[in-house]
């Protein structure tokens, strides 16, 4: 019977997007939903797109305290982000205002949500509307945190079961009006999206638990040994310091040893010259390191006097021609560490450049989305988009008069399209004269990711001759382009990709020349190297870091669940998450390079070496994964997550924060006090200051 009410619920709410008159059965089981005078309710996330969604809607417009009624009696209003926040532990407890170690772990047995108090009025206003609602279409945003903010509130307003079940669910990705329409005329049912919203909030209580009890047991050893002010740790942020801390401790201790390679100079018969690397065979591995670079010169001379002048032969000819296909259009990850590389602009500032985009100008789709792919239903308006970039971007005019539209890369994949697709630009033009240098930048960056799905693929021959002198094998290799292919939207190098990584295409061609060949040896040298440390991280290696973190687990258990692609953090949260280590002084910027500050280095030399590692929190981030694609369960996940709470307060429990003593700073502003004690039985009198007020860290650890 539900299923019915919800088709009907469908049937009405697009008659009366396309304010057409039609007569509907009437049963008596559910004639209430078939009532023209039903008010829809859809609820944005943010005031922004709320009003997207009106002007998508019939006219006339009356604008209302926090909400839009439109033309057929149905309202938009919206969220202004989370109107709900997690309770904080004295919710469950007056108790818990002490930061008292016997207190740990706090773990809810019920959990709490609480309203934000600067923005109360806001949800007063919507829990009015939803009562007074006969259907509900939740319109957050297309990604986990876009589906809890709305189904929470409408969870937390206490509303019907049957409410619930009927209530729709509208994905849109672009604001721009005719395809918002489309979206609410392509509604799904929002309890399909529950996996969605569960997989959030797990990641939310999760955050909770592991920062609340971390930071206040930190912050109190902290305190003890001479720190001033609180000790934030998070789920996220810690492990992502010790990434920094531990690339820096890397580079600190590092010591350069020299290794030594041959070149040598090979004539053929024609007299035709070329280089080649001599390969080590397996006998001299005692001679190299890990890398298999020799690192023994006096071997490395032997094997010169040993070829210099001598003949040798061909053995080995390969031509082998390779087509690249273009890379696929941006997710927001990719789009960051791309603008850091050529722009150097940080996360943050890429995604608050992109929302401008998205919401003040409509010109690129939602920006916050981890997909990179987009759905074959778009290729019909891939006209439109291109005639868009051509207007909006002059530099890109040739590249849409030259692309091929008919032409269909593998980004186009119904199967790898969830919730949103890949950001890419929309139908709307502009005088691009009245963008910001960043916008312009970072829409040029989009549409040209956009029109190489447009172009054949880049290809080259891929060239090597292996030689034999002396009973030692030299290798030459040489790279040729044959066509450019997408690449040639991109002429600032042909040594370098969309990636900027380096690709050894030659100046200088390699003579054709067939196995059994002589060649003559006419010169051969060392070249000594020196090994070299690893580089700081940089916007774009810290986030290419985040989202590829299976390279930097230890775990290999862990390392053995975890695909080269998951990440810590979310599309929408890493840029956040890395703005809060420089926000709270455990990470500065040098130039270019992002390091540790002494405070971040010593907390995380001090922390017990699980929780400045990302194993624990890589492997929680693919069972949340998990959670979304209903191959895990919410129990599943929290469970052994909470025991293994207890398990961390013992070890953190048992260090000493000496070097973090005398570090530390008194804010500008004191919030009141707050006791530090180390147990309930023998609590002292001694008071140590909170060192942030009460909307500060302390009481929202990430």
């Amino acid at each position: 019977m539900i299923d019915d009410k919800i088709a009907v619920v469908r049937f009405i709410i697009k008659m009366k997007l396309q304010k057409l008159s039609v007569i509907v059965p009437t049963f008596s089981s559910y004639s209430r939903y078939v009532s023209f005078n039903l008010m829809i309710l859809y609820i944005a996330e943010k005031p922004s797109l709320g009003r997207a969604v009106a002007d998508a809607l019939p006219r006339p417009h009356k604008k209302g305290d926090g909400y839009i009624e439109v033309g057929n009696g149905d309202i938009v209003s919206w969220c202004i982000g989370h109107l709900l926040e997690q309770a904080q532990p004295e919710a469950y407890d007056p108790e818990y205002k002490k930061w008292v170690i016997a207190h740990l772990p706090i773990v809810p047995d019920v959990w709490k949500l609480q309203v934000k108090p600067n923005t109360r009025k806001q949800f007063t206003v919507l829990k009015k509307l939803i009562k007074k609602a006969d259907t509900l279409v939740n319109v957050g945003d297309p990604d986990r945190e876009g589906q809890i903010l709305i189904d929470e509130v409408i969870n937390h307003c206490g509303v019907s079961k049957a409410k619930k079940l009927a209530t729709q669910r509208c994905l849109i990705n672009d604001l721009n009006a005719n395809a918002v329409k489309k979206s609410l005329n392509n509604l799904k049912k929002n309890t399909d999206f529950i996996p969605l919203a569960t997989s959030a909030l797990a990641r939310a209580r999760a955050d909770w638990l592991y920062g609340i009890n971390m930071t206040r047991l930190c912050t109190i050893k902290g305190q003890k040994s001479g720190y001033q002010g609180v000790l934030s740790v998070g789920r996220v942020q810690t492990p992502l310091l010790g990434l920094v801390v531990h690339r820096d401790l890397e580079i600190m201790n590092f010591v350069s040893k020299p290794f030594y390679e041959v070149m040598v100079t090979l004539e053929t018969s024609k007299q035709e010259s070329f280089q080649a690397k001599w390969k080590p065979s397996a006998s001299c591995d005692d001679y190299r390191d890990d890398e298999g670079r020799v690192l023994s010169k006096k071997l490395a001379e032997t094997v010169v006097a040993k070829v210099t002048n001598q003949p040798g032969k061909i053995t080995k000819v390969t031509e082998q021609k390779k087509k690249q296909a273009p890379p696929l259009p941006y997710n927001l990850s990719a789009l960051q560490i791309d603008a850091a590389k050529r722009f150097s602009m940080s996360a943050k500032q890429v995604l608050d450049t992109c929302q401008n985009l998205y919401e003040r100008h409509n010109l690129i789709t939602y920006p916050r989305s981890d997909s990179r792919y987009l759905p074959t239903e778009h290729l019909r308006e891939v006209d439109r988009v291109t005639d868009a970039i051509a207007k909006t971007c002059n530099k890109l005019s040739d590249a849409v008069a030259q692309a091929n539209l008919k032409l269909k890369s593998k980004a186009w994949n119904d199967s790898k399209v969830s919730a949103h697709h890949a950001i890419i630009p929309t139908m709307k033009s502009m005088d691009g004269g009245r963008l910001s240098r960043d916008e312009s930048n970072l829409y040029e960056l989009i549409a040209r990711q956009y029109l190489i799905q447009f172009y054949p693929p880049f290809e080259y021959a891929d060239k090597s001759i292996e030689s034999e002198v002396s009973g030692g094998l030299f290798i030459a290799k040489q790279k040729d382009v044959l066509a450019q292919g997408w690449k040639a939207l991109f002429p600032q190098s042909k040594k370098t990709n969309t990636n900027n990584e380096s690709e050894a295409f030659s100046a200088k061609q390699l003579p054709l020349v067939k196995k059994d060949d002589p060649v003559t040896c006419t010169d051969a040298n060392v070249v000594e190297k020196q090994t070299t440390p690893p580089k700081h991280f940089t916007d774009a290696t810290l986030l290419s870091a985040m989202t590829g973190i299976a390279r930097y687990v230890t775990d290999p258990e862990i390392k053995k669940v975890l695909r080269e692609t998951d990440g810590i953090g979310t599309e929408a949260t890493r840029a956040g998450i890395i703005e809060l280590l420089f926000t709270r002084e455990y990470l500065q910027r040098k130039g270019k390079e992002i390091r540790a500050t002494k405070v971040g280095l010593q907390l995380i030399t001090s922390l017990p070496e699980s929780m400045g590692y990302p194993d624990m929190t890589a492997h929680w981030e693919s069972q949340l994964e998990a959670i979304c694609q209903r191959e895990m369960s919410y129990g599943n996940f929290m469970q052994p997550m909470t025991q293994n709470l207890q398990q961390l307060i013992n070890d953190v429990g048992a260090v000493e924060f000496s070097g973090l003593q005398g570090l530390g700073k008194a804010p500008k502003k004191w919030g009141k006090k707050r006791k530090f004690t180390k147990n309930k039985s023998t609590a002292k009198k001694t008071t140590a200051t909170k060192t942030m007020s009460k909307k500060g860290t302390a009481k929202k650890p990430g």
